[in-house]
């Protein structure tokens, strides 16, 4: 009996990115030189607030065959280390189909991850990056992985099961962390608390990151999975991250009372 396809609809256009291909237009920044990058850290937000931020990084950084999406798991629901295993997420601009080589190559090395769709079943964090892979990539397959767990020892192991499979692999492979900055705080003290953590990324220091987040405090919702970016990032020769763009909610609303922020980084 034939398996039948996992198909993981689109949940959030119309309300967090939008619907039609050139609405995107407003996000990116066309003209910018690309490059090759080994990573990058991109906020998730509804695009209104953050899109200019995930843009300004997506429109410096070329085409991939693959890219591995990691993010922090929001609903609670499914495995505390989940990589959804098969089949094809749906956006308005098209289907993206899992690259299910490298989900089993990673499993395969990988002590916590687990096969599992129920954490991705109402998480916003990867689907609000794809409609950018796909505006600028007609063709990408993705390896989407939420975690929940914020244990050194899980970030380690998944970041040794990736290095180890992006090495054997022979495809051009990104690595996106999908996280927010501050959550509503004042934009002066979301920037403060921001700049601790934004430099630990710039300076590729995982364990520094999870360190300074858990000791300020800070309220960055995604710090494991970018952890688990930086440590595969260096593994693969990585020597710096760079800011391409800092932004916050307050930056549209005029209200910097309470704000959420974003930070866009690369990775070369």
């Amino acid at each position: 009996m034939e398996q039948k396809t996992i198909i993981r609809k689109s949940l959030f256009a119309g309300t967090w990115y939008p619907t039609e291909k050139d609405e995107i237009k407003e996000y990116i920044e066309l003209n910018q030189n690309k490059s090759d990058v080994i990573g990058c850290i991109c906020p998730h937000a509804g695009w209104m607030y953050s899109g200019k931020v995930a843009g300004s990084v997506y429109s410096r950084i070329n085409n991939y065959d693959t890219y591995i999406i990691l993010g922090p798991n929001h609903t609670g629901r499914g495995a505390n280390a989940s990589i959804f295993p098969d089949g094809i997420w749906e956006t308005p601009f098209g289907k993206i189909k899992i690259d299910t080589e490298l989900v089993k190559d990673i499993l395969n090395l990988s002590e916590f991850l687990e096969p599992d769709t129920e954490a991705h079943s109402r998480e916003h964090c990867i689907e609000v990056q794809l409609p950018f892979i796909q505006y600028f990539n007609p063709n990408p397959n993705i390896v989407p992985i939420i975690l929940m767990s914020e244990h050194y020892d899980i970030c380690k192991d998944i970041a040794n099961a990736i290095t180890n499979t992006i090495k054997r692999s022979k495809k051009r492979i990104l690595l996106i962390a999908s996280t927010d900055m501050s959550h509503y705080e004042s934009q002066q003290y979301a920037k403060q608390q921001d700049e601790l953590a934004i430099n630990k990324i710039m300076e590729l220091d995982a364990e520094g990151l999870i360190k300074t987040v858990n000791q300020f405090s800070i309220s960055m919702c995604g710090y494991f999975p970018t952890a688990i970016v930086l440590l595969t990032s260096k593994k693969l020769g990585a020597k710096k991250a760079e800011l391409v763009k800092y932004a916050t909610s307050g930056d549209i609303t005029g209200d910097t009372s309470s704000v959420v922020s974003y930070a866009g980084l690369i990775i070369k």
